[in-house]
């Protein structure tokens, strides 16, 4: 038998014992199933035999859960009855002795008037809801008044000394007997970066209270009756802390009444008290809102708003009387100021006050703000025209400056203090260059001034004098320009228009007086030589000499009456006239003196030497009286 026959009968005796090995299993797996389906039988019978046990089983057991319910409940409704007799001790006891045990009895009521309606079907349900409704009616009406009498105790207004010491340390006046008042460049100075401290209103552990008791009456439906308490509580303590301080009611015919120096002074007090009212008052009063309202928001700005309202409305009276009262120059700067102050706390006010329910105090702020601007552009205007129709009858006798023009030119300087202040005016009503608009401004008002000048000085009957005194106002005006920020504004080309100005009159000035004079140190002598004396007679040089002493002494003595009050102007005139003078009387005494000088009683023609003229130029426009005068000879 060869290897291939030898493998094939390997392989048939190995498929052989394959196919009996399946077939006693398959034998095993059918055996195994019969005795499985036995068992499922013998199970389903003996669960059919089980199910009524397990019925009644089920039944037992609900029946216990039942039962045990009722129990639970039956001691709930017990101890909500504990509960009642609890709650009815403390709310008739009162809040005032503990308010957080009174605001959990409260609450318990209210959860106990939850618990029986919920269980209406109890007999004694609507007996207990009836008691302890009857006990929250108690309760809220010994919550109101312990909120009204809790916060109408604590507010108390604030003293002025305490104000004053949470103001910034820069604001405050150093003595008790200070005035308040600062001047607007210490303002400017001390109003930036400065830190203001609100003081506080309520006891900090009152404030909790009150918070708990107002949230208390919110939910039992109590707000009218809070918001009225805290605005009548609140808004009369604020109200007499602004008067503490010295804020006053004052309508426009009070302002009309009164003499500048006081309502000057009650001006400048009304800023301070601005100040104090919105940056410590109002913003204290917030806080106190805001803490006792808390998550009430929309109520907290409304108790804000009316608390300080009618505080706000005594604060801006004087201000409205001020914008609505007659105008005159010397209020401008009073306007700025107030204009000013108004601007600088408007936008703390607009955040304290930022709620729709503020939105008419917001608007009264910002009414009084462009009332004070339109007042106060207006009065630029009444003081342009007053100054160009001023007719007082003040007489500047000896041609110095007029008071006038120290006024006009001291009110232009004022002008330039209140830069950043006029800039933000003008932006008020239309967009403008608040630079340009200065400029126009104060030029016309120097026309003004200077148009006013030319008139008053067309009432000196001497001509001289019209001359030295436009020459000393316009020199005035030049001169403080160019000493202060108005040089800026009115440019180089004003300042050196007008200095020519002042030597025109100057010029004229030395023609009116001194022409006629300096003709009697000249003669005309036919053919001469201008150096040789023929053909001048005795009497002629005489008479010449005669006519020059007594025009001289005669100015002399109305000049030195004058004033030239600018020193560096005053020499400046008189070298101008001895370097005209003095050389033409040296030269005619030298020519001609000896015609007299050889004569009989030669000082009685040549009575004065070159450096008597000298001497007595030096007395010109000193503004001496007559009795001074004859002192000094």
């Amino acid at each position: 038998m060869g290897f291939n026959d030898l493998t094939m009968e390997t392989l048939r005796d190995r498929a052989s014992t394959m196919k009996d090995c399946l077939a006693r299993s398959q034998t095993i797996t059918d055996n195994m199933t019969s005795i499985l389906g036995s068992f499922d039988l013998r199970l389903s019978a003996l669960e059919t035999a089980m199910r009524p046990t397990q019925i009644k089983t089920h039944s037992m057991r609900q029946a216990h859960e039942n039962i045990d319910k009722t129990l639970k409940f039956a001691d709930a409704v017990l101890v909500q009855f504990d509960l009642v007799k609890q709650a009815e001790s403390e709310i008739l006891r009162g809040p005032h002795e503990d308010l957080e045990s009174y605001l959990e009895a409260v609450n318990q009521l209210k959860s106990i008037v939850r618990f029986f309606s919920t269980n209406k079907n109890l007999k004694s349900s609507i007996g207990v809801i009836t008691h302890s409704t009857t006990l929250l009616q108690k309760a809220s009406l010994m919550l109101e008044e312990e909120f009204k009498q809790l916060l109408t105790s604590c507010s108390k207004p604030v003293e002025p000394d305490r104000l004053l010491d949470n103001l910034p340390a820069s604001l405050r006046p150093s003595t008790a007997g200070e005035s308040v008042k600062k001047s607007h460049a210490d303002h400017n100075k001390t109003s930036e970066n400065v830190v203001y401290r609100p003081p506080t209103l309520l006891p900090p552990k009152v404030v909790p209270l009150l918070h708990d008791l107002a949230q208390q009456m919110l939910q039992t439906g109590q707000q009218q009756q809070v918001f009225i308490i805290y605005r009548e509580a609140r808004s009369s303590c604020l109200e007499n802390s602004l008067k503490k301080l010295g804020v006053e009611k004052l309508g426009k015919d009070d302002v009309q009444k009164m003499q500048w120096e006081v309502l000057e002074a009650k001006i400048g007090n009304w800023i301070h008290f601005v100040r104090i009212a919105v940056k410590l008052l109002f913003a204290a009063e917030r806080k106190v809102s805001d803490q006792v309202f808390e998550g009430m928001e929309s109520f907290m700005d409304q108790c804000f708003a009316e608390a300080t309202a009618s505080s706000v409305s005594l604060l801006l009276s004087f201000g409205e009387a001020i914008a609505k009262s007659k105008r005159s120059p010397e209020k401008l700067f009073v306007l700025l100021d107030m204009y000013e102050i108004m601007k600088e706390v408007q936008p703390e006010f607009n955040t304290l006050y930022a709620s729709i329910s503020a939105a008419e105090l917001r608007e009264t702020v910002s009414a009084l703000t462009k009332r004070l601007a339109e007042t106060a552009q207006e009065t630029f205007v009444d003081f342009e025209e007053a100054v160009e129709k001023d007719a007082t009858k003040t007489a500047v006798l000896d041609g110095t400056v007029h008071p006038l023009t120290s006024y006009v030119i001291n009110y232009v300087k004022f002008l330039f203090d209140y830069q950043s202040t006029l800039k933000q005016l003008f932006l008020e009503f239309e967009e403008v260059d608040p630079d340009a608009q200065l400029a126009k401004i104060t030029t016309r008002i120097m026309q003004a001034l200077q148009n006013n000048l030319d008139g008053k000085s067309k009432h000196y009957k001497d001509q001289a004098l019209t001359q030295i005194f436009m020459m000393n106002n316009i020199h005035y005006m030049v001169r403080s320009v160019r000493r202060s920020e108005a040089k800026d504004m009115l440019g180089d080309d004003w300042v050196q228009i007008h200095r020519r100005v002042v030597q025109q009159h100057a010029n004229q000035y030395k023609r009116i007086s001194w022409s006629k004079i300096l003709q009697c140190l000249t003669v005309q002598v036919a053919g001469g030589d201008g150096i040789s004396t023929a053909g001048v007679s005795r009497a002629t040089v005489k008479e010449k000499f005669k006519t020059f002493n007594t025009q001289f002494e005669d100015i002399h003595q109305k000049q030195s009456q004058w004033t030239v009050p600018d020193s560096e102007l005053r020499e400046s005139l008189r070298l101008a006239v001895a370097e005209v003078l003095l050389p033409a009387y040296r030269s005619f005494r030298k020519r001609f003196g000896p015609l007299i000088e050889g004569g009989k009683n030669p000082t009685k023609y040549i009575r004065f030497q070159p450096e008597d003229l000298e001497r007595m130029l030096a007395e010109f426009f000193e503004g001496k009286t007559l009795q001074e005068q004859k002192r000094l000879i």
